[in-house]
């Protein structure tokens, strides 16, 4: 079936009350708007300033932070508490063999009621969510209480080093705390309104040198073969239960993803041996307490070993004022009883929660990101608009 340009349709969601606005964005529109613009890792092709192009005009102080090759932004409506947060990324993740799409990735079409495009739903729809929300949420109480604030990156799909983190650290410095943060991650499963993502598992990632003595595979007395060595302590690691989970997240698992060593030679016992390993932890276990459990067990084991770590800390926000306010929402919008969910890899949303009292995260099905041929059903744009837009409104009226 052919497909259809952005410029032919209109979304047909409407609203009954101020939504309606001469001036108002479309999100559908919107939305193919920022499709339009290939913003690869650590590109931000122009997104972010098409949307402080909307946000200034309604009174936001813009502030674009520069970092590596990066570019966040910082807007912020108001002075007052208490602040609530948009947040998140204009960076799409690369579209893969361009012979495999249906259309073209930065050609936004629609077919069969679906709007295709990279990033359609991996965060673009989640933006002109944001903006068109705000805009109407700010037409509609334009003396509302407190401030609304966005926080965007071009570097979440990447190394994620000069993104949100530069923006937090700058934040912190200030003084500056959030009160309710929503990340416009896609987080639904089978339909709009399903799953609210209320916390992330913490990920440690350790890189394991274990050393051994290099030498002639006949001559085991003159070696030290270090996979030998470190066998039982991986065999200890498996088996061990690290916590037991909670009532939000699952027990703390440990994997090995890599384990490397040799000359390449058949009759040659390695001098080292390198094991890539990763936490994927709970709230129930601190990264310092099972780095602590680690080096304990390796020093139990008589190891001579280097180990790195790298750190991404979990987080978690309790049932209260925001997951009640857009879960809410969700439910004036589309009828739908969400669930709350910590499953998945890591978001920014690790990073935001060192200044935010409650972080969620809530947008589109998840089902084609990072995929050929991402979509999103374009009935689900402006429903997704209206329930951040009620989320603002139980908020901060």
């Amino acid at each position: 079936m052919a497909g259809s340009s952005c410029q032919q349709l209109t979304s047909p969601f409407r609203y009954n009350n101020h939504d309606n606005h001469d001036n108002m964005h479309n999100t559908f529109e919107l939305t193919c708007d920022l499709i339009r613009r290939p913003s690869r890792t650590p590109e931000d092709a122009g997104c972010q300033q098409r949307m402080r192009d909307i946000l200034e005009p309604l009174g936001f102080v813009c502030e674009t932070l520069v970092s590596n090759g990066v570019t966040n932004l910082w807007a912020r409506r108001g002075s007052e508490a208490p602040l609530v947060c948009f947040a998140g990324h204009t960076d799409v993740v690369p579209p893969g063999p361009l012979d495999a799409w249906t259309s073209p990735p930065y050609d936004p079409e629609v077919r069969d009621g679906l709007l295709y495009g990279r990033g359609a739903s991996d965060m673009k729809a989640s933006l002109a969510a944001f903006v068109t929300a705000i805009e109407a949420f700010v037409v509609a109480y334009p003396d509302h209480r407190g401030s609304i604030a966005l926080l965007i990156t071009s570097d979440e799909e990447g190394v994620a080093t000069d993104g949100t983190v530069k923006v937090v650290d700058l934040l912190e410095q200030r003084g500056v705390r959030i009160d309710h943060c929503i990340v416009g991650e896609p987080t639904c499963v089978s339909q709009l309104g399903d799953t609210i993502k209320n916390g992330r598992r913490g990920s440690l990632s350790g890189r394991l040198v274990v050393k051994g003595v290099q030498g002639h595979i006949a001559y085991p007395h003159l070696v030290k073969n270090p996979i030998h060595m470190v066998a039982p302590a991986i065999a200890e690691m498996a088996a061990t239960q690290w916590d037991t989970g909670n009532e939000y997240f699952p027990p703390t698992s440990w994997q090995i993803s890599n384990i490397h060593a040799g000359t390449g030679a058949t009759n040659v016992v390695p001098g080292s041996v390198t094991i890539d390993f990763n936490f994927r932890h709970a709230t129930a276990s601190s990264p310092e307490s099972l780095q602590q459990r680690v080096h304990a067990l390796l020093e139990r084991h008589g190891l001579d070993y280097d180990l790195d770590w790298e750190i991404s800390p979990p987080y978690l926000t309790p049932a209260g004022s925001l997951v009640n306010a857009i879960s809410a929402a969700i439910h004036e919008a589309t009828g739908v009883n969400t669930t709350l969910s910590t499953s998945g890899g890591t978001s920014d949303g690790r990073f935001i929660a060192r200044i935010a009292s409650q972080v969620v995260e809530f947008g589109p099905v998840n089902a084609s990101i990072h995929k050929i041929n991402e979509n999103i059903p374009v009935a689900d744009l402006e429903p997704l608009s209206h329930i951040y837009r009620l989320t603002l409104q139980e908020l901060l009226t």
